[in-house]
């Protein structure tokens, strides 16, 4: 059921469209041109660290963004969930619990789809990528499950208040400045550094960075944080949602 609605989310997303899954590939790359020549050609922006060079900038930063696209995804689409799904409240028996896993999927769909876009460029304009790319699945499993948990909660109360969704929508625009995507952490006054350590997304959008553009090991114990980070917030946001369902027809 699960592998079926996600194949329906995301053939429904592009649905009648001329370029169809295309769009998959254009939108972050036309995301990634924008920002790239705003930080790195107006502001001037390098990445500490690296070789300066503005394909290195532009690299780094669709790696981050995509990772936190991933994150985002469940953040975004969960305050509709069930009001987008009424027919399944009211009408059938349903595991409504698999709808915030059915938008992970198709997140980790456009996940593979812009990552595909960053490994061909990458191989174009630096060679081979560094071998620490094979963590990469385990570097984003933290965040997949903060989304996910994220989702549950977020599905669960956009049911009971309807204005949760356009306040989701504002708060990850400023979470996503509030995490070192456009810019190291390295770069902020000491202070900053360790406010930007507070967010949650801080230290695996760094060992995403890592994993694929400079080829750093993993810090297991930073990992294991983060992912115990990511379990608590999975299993208490599919706790509330399992609690508060019951209610949902009410309100539906």
């Amino acid at each position: 059921m699960i592998k079926g609605l996600i194949k329906r989310e995301i053939i429904g997303r592009y649905r009648g469209s001329f370029m169809g899954l295309l769009w998959s590939f254009v939108n972050p790359l036309l995301m990634l041109a924008v920002y790239t020549f705003v930080f790195s050609v107006v502001f001037k922006a390098r990445w500490t660290g690296g070789e300066g060079s503005k394909t290195e900038f532009a690299m780094v930063l669709f790696a981050g963004m995509i990772a936190f696209n991933l994150f985002s995804e469940g953040l975004l689409r969960g305050p509709s969930l069930i009001l987008g799904n009424a027919n399944y409240v009211k009408k059938v028996i349903f595991p409504l619990e698999i709808l915030p896993v059915v938008v992970m999927g198709s997140a980790i769909f456009h996940f593979l789809i812009s990552f595909s876009a960053w490994l061909i460029f990458y191989f174009l304009l630096f060679g081979v990528p560094p071998v620490t790319l094979l963590e990469l699945p385990i570097v984003l499993l933290p965040l997949v499950l903060m989304s996910l948990g994220l989702a549950w909660l977020l599905a669960s109360l956009g049911v009971f208040l309807r204005d949760i969704g356009q306040i989701i929508g504002v708060l990850t625009m400023v979470l996503m400045y509030m995490t070192p995507i456009f810019y190291p952490i390295a770069a902020l006054p000491e202070e900053f550094q360790r406010l930007l350590s507070l967010n949650p997304l801080t230290a695996s959008i760094e060992q995403v960075r890592n994993a694929m553009m400079f080829g750093g090991p993993l810090d297991w114990a930073t990992w294991l944080r983060q992912m115990l980070i990511g379990l608590v917030v999975a299993w208490l946001g599919f706790a509330w949602f399992q609690k508060s369902r019951k209610g949902f027809a009410d309100v539906v």
